[in-house]
C-alpha cells in the first residue's frame, strides 16, 4: 500500500480517505511503523483524523512500548493529543495513566531537557514559532538531533486532567501559563480557558486576588480568566458571575499597565452597572489605544439599541469615531452602527467613517447606516471597494441588499 504511505507523507489527506475507504490497511507501515506514527510526527491534524476514521489504533503497543497516543503527547501537541485520546472507543485507566504520567515528566523535566535527555546531545537546539492561524495561538517547536517537539506540554497535561476529572490546584495552573508569559501561548490559553470553565466563587475570589499580585502577568492572567467567569458557559446554560464585573471597579481604577486595563475593561463591560459607565469614560484620552477602543463597550445601552444614553456618551463614543488609530474608530463604528437613536450626528459619523482607509471599517460604517435605515447606505456601498478574495464572506456585506428589499416591501404595502 505504497499510494497510502506517499499521501501520508504528502499531507494529502482527502487522498488519504479515498485510498482507504477503497480497502487500504490504516496500520500500513512506513519504515517499520503504522503510518498514524508518520501523520503524528508530521503534526498533521487532518492525515491523523483521516486515519483514525478509517480505523488506524492510536493505542496500538509499538516495538519500543510506545503507542502513536504515547508519541503525540512525547511530540507536544496539545490538540493531535486530544484528538487521539478522545478519538470513538474511551481510552482504558491503564492508557490514561500512561499519558498523565508521560505529559507530567515532559513538565517536570523541562522541554529542552528532556530533548537533550533523549538525543545525548549538547549543541544548540533549533527554535521556531508555530502559529496556528485559525485559532490565534502559538508555539515554539524545538529540534536536537533530528528529533522535533513542542513546548506544549502543559497545554497537553490541563487538558487531559480535565477531561479525566482532575481538578488541578489553581496556583499550579497559574505557574504553567506564567512558564509561557505570552497570552497568545498556547498554555497561556489553554490554563485561562480551563480557569474560566471553573464557575465557582472559590475560584472567583482566588483570581480576583490576583488582581493584587505586584508582577503585571499574574495580573493580565486574572483579567483575562474573570472575562471568561464573567461570560459563562453558554452551553449549560450558566453564567453565575454576569452581573459583577463591577466588582472590578477598583482595580481598573488603580491600574497601570494598559494592557492589564483593557483586559480588565473588557471583562468588566459586560456588566450594566452604572458606574462601569463612568469609569469607561475617564479613560476617554487615554494614551493607549487598546483602552480608548473598550471605551464604547463601557457606554450603557439597551438590547434593542435604544437606551437612554446620555448627551455626554454619545460625544464621547462620536469623539472616538475620529480617533487616529483605526482600532479605535471601528469600535466607535460597531457602537453606532447598533445605536438606534435618531441623532443626526450619528448617521453623519457612520458616513464620514465610509471614507476611512480601512476597508473594514468602510464596511461596518455602510452597514451601520443599512441597518438604521439611512438611506445614504446605497451610495457609501460603492465606496467599500474589491475585496480580497483570500478572506472569508463578511455577511454584513448584504445589509444594503437588505435595506432596498425592506424599502421596497414598504413600498408595495
Amino acid at each position: 500500500m505504497q499510494a497510502l504511505v506517499t499521501a501520508v507523507r504528502r499531507g494529502d489527506a482527502d487522498e488519504v480517505r479515498a485510498l482507504l475507504e477503497s480497502g487500504a490497511d490504516p496500520e500500513t507501515p512506513d519504515d517499520g511503523l503504522p503510518v498514524l506514527c508518520r501523520a503524528v510526527a508530521a503534526y498533521d491534524e487532518a492525515v491523523t483524523e483521516a486515519l483514525l476514521e478509517g480505523g488506524a489504533d492510536p493505542l496500538r503497543r509499538l516495538p519500543d512500548g510506545t503507542t502513536p497516543l504515547l508519541r503525540a503527547v512525547d511530540g507536544g501537541s496539545h490538540l493531535l493529543t486530544l484528538t487521539l485520546a478522545t478519538h470513538r472507543i474511551p481510552v482504558p485507566a491503564p492508557a490514561r495513566e500512561e499519558m498523565l504520567a508521560r505529559a507530567r515528566s515532559w513538565v517536570e523535566t523541562g522541554v529542552e531537557a528532556e530533548l537533550r535527555r533523549r538525543t545525548g546531545l549538547t549543541g544548540p537546539v533549533e527554535r521556531v514559532r508555530v502559529e496556528d492561524a485559525e485559532i490565534g495561538w502559538w508555539c515554539e517547536q524545538l529540534t536536537l538531533g533530528g528529533l522535533t517537539v513542542r513546548d506544549e506540554h502543559r497545554a497537553v497535561l490541563t487538558s487531559l486532567e480535565v477531561r479525566y476529572g482532575i481538578r488541578t490546584p489553581f496556583d499550579e495552573l497559574v505557574e504553567r501559563a506564567l512558564a509561557h508569559p505570552d497570552r497568545d501561548h498556547v498554555v497561556w490559553s489553554d490554563v485561562v480557558f480551563t480557569l474560566g470553565r471553573r464557575l465557582d466563587e472559590e475560584t472567583w475570589q482566588w483570581t480576583r486576588d490576583l488582581l493584587n499580585h505586584p508582577d503585571r502577568l499574574y495580573r493580565l492572567l486574572a483579567a483575562e480568566v474573570l472575562l471568561f467567569l464573567i461570560l459563562g458557559d453558554a452551553f449549560r446554560g450558566k453564567d453565575p458571575f454576569w452581573e459583577r464585573g463591577r466588582e472590578l471597579v477598583p482595580w481598573a481604577k488603580q491600574e497601570q499597565d494598559p494592557e492589564v486595563l483593557a483586559a480588565l475593561l473588557n471583562a468588566m463591560t459586560h456588566d450594566s452597572d452604572p458606574e462601569i459607565e463612568a469609569v469607561g469614560l475617564s479613560f476617554l484620552t487615554h494614551p493607549d489605544p487598546r483602552v480608548r477602543a473598550l471605551v464604547p463597550d463601557a457606554v450603557e445601552r439597551s438590547e434593542d439599541g435604544r437606551s437612554q444614553v446620555r448627551p455626554e456618551s454619545l460625544t464621547a463614543v462620536l469623539t472616538l469615531a475620529r480617533d487616529e488609530h483605526p482600532d479605535v474608530r471601528e469600535a466607535a463604528c460597531r457602537w453606532l452602527g447598533h445605536y438606534k437613536g435618531r441623532e443626526p450626528e450619528v448617521g453623519d459619523a457612520l458616513v464620514a467613517l465610509t471614507h476611512d482607509e480601512r476597508q473594514p471599517i468602510r464596511i461596518c460604517a455602510v452597514s451601520g447606516l443599512a441597518y438604521r435605515d439611512d438611506p445614504r447606505c446605497v451610495a457609501a456601498e460603492d465606496r467599500i471597494g474589491p475585496l480580497d478574495p483570500e478572506l472569508p464572506f463578511d455577511h454584513r456585506l448584504m445589509d444594503v441588499s437588505r435595506y432596498r428589499q425592506r424599502r421596497e416591501a414598504a413600498a408595495r404595502s
